[in-house]
């Protein structure tokens, strides 16, 4: 019980609420800027839906809106005024921008949400803020340690299970999917000239599970922080030049991950904002009985629920039973094709659909390797042919799904009416068997 009677300088969750905020503003403005909001959110005619969540659903052109809300309420998380309603406010609305279409699952996303509540919970704007320095909020130079570590601890999750996640046959022995996706960078400078040598995949893929396995620790202890950041700039740029699809995660890390550091810089914060006249100087008085209640629950969760996926039966990568929100980051290259039968089960007549019709290229490459949205996508199809006048339509798919370059086959029994199936919980017993097996975590 010691470590919870100890304090330090609240500097650096101050700098962390600083650089989430400004990288939040710029990640939504780059989405803006490229168009991506119309594109994504409203000109598709259907979107996939997270189970438990079909409330969420784009609100077409008013999705701008939602949009600006969420920029707003970043740059002001960033300089910390009305710092609780505006943390508050930005997590809500990127979570739900997050969640209008699973399509788009991003396992960075998430990570946005997860520290987004946790600091709805914590003080970080009684430091180095707006609010500090007019006196809206108490200003403060320590706090309770934990409160500075929390978000620290979320961080390490992350590269725990990511670490964890690596640690598989296909990863470590066939170097899969590196050997595929490698090659396709031929055109870069220098780096190149080596995206054709054999080894370079496994180098690869050895080094990206050490160090997300390890780098945590490191971070964590004082000695080695300096070279594991190091580290962290290297292993993320590198994953930036040769990965561009992942957009600015990497540079997100890099930042974040300052964090761990309780470095002088960190309280130039206080110098630009500095604290209120001493009447508003709380010193270490944060003491919140809900917030000790709730985020030792929530970080609770987020170290057990990534593990879910040991839970059910089949090959993970196949079924992706419990695969989104377990920090399992480009892991394997899946691929399918999909073609949609209706058929009238009174009359017995039938058309062939395809998806492209309603879809956007994003949204049909996921689908065609994701059961559970071929199986939304099914019952869309079916219910717009009920509206349409067929009376008892049913549904089944064509599909051919490929696994880190293994052969293709189909992820769902084409005699399955899909019409008749529900999507649930539990293990998916109408998806078909894989005809492989990768070992490991």
């Amino acid at each position: 019980m010691g470590y919870f009677k100890r304090y330090t300088h609240l500097a650096p969750l101050a700098f962390l609420r600083f650089a989430f905020g400004a990288l939040m503003f710029a990640a939504l403005l780059r989405s803006l800027i490229n168009g991506w909001v119309y594109e994504l959110y409203i000109q598709p005619s259907f979107h996939f839906s997270f189970y438990s969540f079909e409330w969420v659903t784009p609100l077409g052109e008013w999705t701008y809106a939602l949009w600006g809300v969420a920029m707003l309420s970043a740059l002001l998380v960033c300089v910390g005024y009305l710092y609780r309603l505006s943390i508050i406010v930005f997590t809500l609305a990127f979570t739900y921008i997050e969640l209008m279409d699973v399509a788009y699952y991003l396992n960075h996303y998430y990570f946005v949400s997860v520290l987004g509540i946790a600091l709805c919970w914590l003080p970080a704007a009684h430091y180095g803020s707006v609010d500090a320095w007019l006196g809206r909020a108490k200003s403060a130079d320590e706090m309770p340690r934990w409160v500075v570590d929390l978000p620290k601890v979320l961080v390490s999750f992350l590269y725990l299970f990511a670490g964890l996640a690596k640690m598989n046959s296909d990863w470590l022995i066939e170097a899969q999917p590196l050997k595929m996706w490698l090659p396709s960078r031929y055109d870069l400078p220098i780096l190149g000239g080596l995206v054709d040598e054999p080894w370079l995949p496994y180098a690869f893929a050895w080094f990206g599970m050490i160090y997300d396995s390890t780098i945590w620790i490191f971070l964590w202890w004082k000695r080695t922080r300096k070279f594991a950041y190091i580290t962290v700039i290297i292993f993320h740029t590198l994953t930036a030049i040769f990965f561009p699809a992942i957009g600015v995660f990497p540079f997100v890390m890099i930042v974040i991950t300052l964090s761990f550091f309780d470095a002088p810089w960190q309280r130039l914060l206080g110098k630009i904002w500095p604290s209120a006249p001493r009447k508003y100087h709380e010193y270490r008085s944060w003491n919140p009985p809900l917030a000790k209640l709730i985020l030792p629950a929530f970080v609770a969760w987020q170290f057990f629920f990534p593990m879910r996926s040991q839970l059910y039966p089949d090959e993970l990568f196949w079924t992706e039973e419990g695969f989104r929100f377990s920090w399992r980051v480009m892991l394997m290259e899946k691929s399918g094709a999909t073609e949609f039968k209706v058929v009238d089960g009174k009359t017995g007549e039938y058309d062939w659909v395809n998806p492209s019709s309603y879809l956007n290229r994003t949204q049909e490459k996921q689908m065609s390797f994701q059961p559970d949205l071929i199986l939304q996508f099914a019952h869309f199809l079916g219910n717009k042919y009920r509206q349409a006048g067929m009376q008892n339509p049913e549904v089944y798919v064509r599909s051919a799904v490929s696994l880190n370059a293994r052969e293709s086959q189909p992820i769902i029994d084409e005699s399955v009416n899909l019409m008749s199936v529900k999507d649930g919980w539990g293990h998916k017993e109408w998806i078909t068997e894989w005809n492989d097996e990768i070992s490991g975590w």
